[in-house]
């Protein structure tokens, strides 16, 4: 999977940007669903960390692309 991602222009650090974007949409979603929404916390909450699931993912996929890339 590596490889292919590799061969298609994804780079480590693009991965990097994805997690720490990540990381800033699961705090503005969460934030406008609060403030725009009338479902309440609960359902902002669940807003924010859905999204910021995404964050550990492409950190862990950047740092195989990164061992990837060195060898």
């Amino acid at each position: 999977m590596l490889a292919k991602l590799h061969e298609s222009g994804l780079k480590a650090e693009h991965m990097y940007l994805a997690g720490f974007a990540s990381i800033g949409l699961s705090f503005t979603s969460w934030f406008l669903s609060k403030h725009l929404e009338r479902a309440g916390v609960a359902r902002a909450d669940r807003w924010g960390i859905f999204i910021g699931e995404w964050a550990p993912t492409f950190f862990a996929i950047g740092n195989g692309l990164q061992m990837y890339e060195k060898r």
